[in-house]
Formats: structure tokens, sequence, C-alpha cells
């Protein structure tokens, strides 16, 4: 067990992130009670969000696309093409008032059908269409992780997985001493992330949380992008953490760096979950607020 002097001081962050397990449960119910707003299969989507919203919207096209259900886009809300038109949006927004998400829904061809997933009530995107809110995952802290992954969690279900397994591992992270489990990246200067498919988009998310809770130096890479230029970086002291399936001589290749090779064979979901402790634990080494990173606010709310 840490010692008084090693344990994370309480977080909005921490208790957010230890009740994920039970929000994706949940999102198996949000997901058969909407599945009137949800896409079909066949349907072409546009999912759209900014930041970690962005990510989960990239992770859900990769899986649809992966599965078969339907050509998927992903889009930054504040680089949404003009013109092009979808069978269905699909809008992630957490707070419900972020600029660039208010003027892409305003910017959808009239009448195009379009689903958004908040957590705020009472705020203005959910006047923008047909809404899926879910308020029993708001964040109290401004670093987004089970609002983020519930969001996806539900576009999972609806693609008819079961993500009964992937909860299950999400717990046996959640059982584990982090100081133990963590202990080989807990202190490296460095960390890149890899992945395919929608790993990839949830390695983006990891480095941003990072980021955001506690200043790490962080990249991320598709796995077979990572050895045409960005392995330069691998050195002893710094890690790679791969989120998914190994490429044949990936690890080899990481050995021959000295960095170390982070990599467990579990759902890249269930994987990010042990980042968000990573950030409890790193933040509070460097005596950091995780649950207020600077310079950093809920909602990104522009002056018109």
């Amino acid at each position: 067990m840490l010692s008084s002097a090693e344990k994370p001081s309480a977080t909005h962050l921490s208790a957010e992130i230890a009740s994920q397990p039970d929000n994706w449960t949940g999102a198996r119910t949000v997901a058969a009670t909407h599945r009137a707003l949800l896409p079909v299969s066949g349907d072409s989507v546009a999912a759209i969000g900014c930041g970690t919203s962005l990510f989960m919207a990239r992770a859900y096209a990769a899986l649809r696309e992966g599965s078969g259900q339907g050509l998927t886009d992903a889009w930054p809300a504040g680089q949404m093409p003009i013109g092009r038109r979808y069978d269905r949006y699909v809008v992630i927004c957490r707070s419900g008032t972020t600029t660039e998400v208010i003027d892409a829904l305003r910017a959808l061809p009239a009448g195009a059908p379009r689903t958004i997933i908040c957590s705020s009530p009472g705020t203005p995107v959910l006047a923008l269409g047909d809404s899926i809110l879910i308020d029993e995952v708001d964040e109290r802290s401004v670093v987004q992780t089970r609002f983020a992954t519930t969001a996806l969690a539900i576009l999972r279900w609806s693609l008819g997985e079961d993500l009964t397994p992937v909860i299950a591992q999400a717990r046996a992270v959640l059982a584990e001493e982090p100081a133990t489990a963590l202990g080989a990246v807990r202190h490296a200067d460095q960390i890149t992330f890899t992945g395919m498919g929608f790993a990839a988009a949830l390695g983006e998310e990891a480095a941003l949380k990072l980021r955001e809770s506690c200043q790490s130096w962080t990249e991320s890479y598709l796995s077979t992008e990572y050895r045409h230029g960005p392995i330069s970086i691998a050195a002893p002291g710094r890690a790679v953490w791969a989120l998914g399936p190994l490429l044949p001589g990936f690890a080899a290749d990481i050995a021959a760096t000295g960095a170390h090779l982070e990599h467990r064979a579990i759902d890249p979901m269930a994987d990010l979950v042990r980042v968000h402790r990573l950030c409890v634990l790193r933040a509070a080494d460097l005596g950091l607020d995780a649950d207020h990173p600077r310079s950093l606010t809920r909602s990104v709310v522009l002056d018109s």
C-alpha cells in the first residue's frame, strides 16, 4: 500500500475515473432507449466534436467503418465541411456550450438528422438537435474521463458490440494498486502512445489526458507510422505505450532503443482507464491540481 505521503490526494478526477465500469454498463440501456436517434447500418455518418470529444468521434468512426456499417467520418467541429451531406450527424459535447460545436450545428443542412450526446442540461446545443442527455456522468473535473468514455460506450453498444468483457477488464484495472501497476511509466520523462484503428484515436486521447492533468511530454502516432521517424524520440527513461495488438517486430524495435514498452492485451478503452490513473498519480507527484489544469476551463466559449 502507498504511505500517506505517497497517496494521491482525493480529487473529483479520481472519483470520476473509478465510476467508469458502472457508467459503461448503464450505457447499454441508454443505447437501447435512444436507438431511434442513433445511426443504423448503411447510414452515412459524420461524428463531430472538439478535443476529447473529437477523439471519441474518431474512435467511433474507426469502429463503425471497421464493422462494415457504413461510411463514417469524424470532423473537428471547427472544420466541418460546408455542403457535404450525411444521413445522420452525431455530435459529442460535454458542456453544451462550446462555440465551435454550436456554430457547426447551426451550419448543418436544414432538416438533416442530428443527434447530440451531452451531459449538461439546459445548455444551447440541446436545442439544436435530438439529444441524448447523460447528466449522470457529468464531471466536476475540467479533465474529461467518464463522460467521454461513456459516450463512446453508448456508441459501441449501438454498433452491436458486447462490452461486458471490456467492463470486466476496467474493473480489474481499478482493483490494482496504481503505484505498482504503473511503476514503469510513473516517472518516464516522455511517453508516446501508439495504436491502430480506434486504438489510435484513444492513443491521441491518452496523450492529451497526460498533457492536461500533469503537463507531461506526450505524443501519439499510428503504430504503422511510429517507425517512420517518431521512434527517434525513444530512449532510456522514456516509454512507448501501445494500445491494442502489437505489430510484428514492434517490441523488438522498441527494446533496441532502450525505452520501456508498456503494453497489455486488453481492450484499448480499458487500457485508457490505466492512463487515467497515471494522470492522478503523476499530478500528485508534481503537486498539481488534476481537477483544474492550467489555462483550461470546462468549455471553450469564444467571443463573437
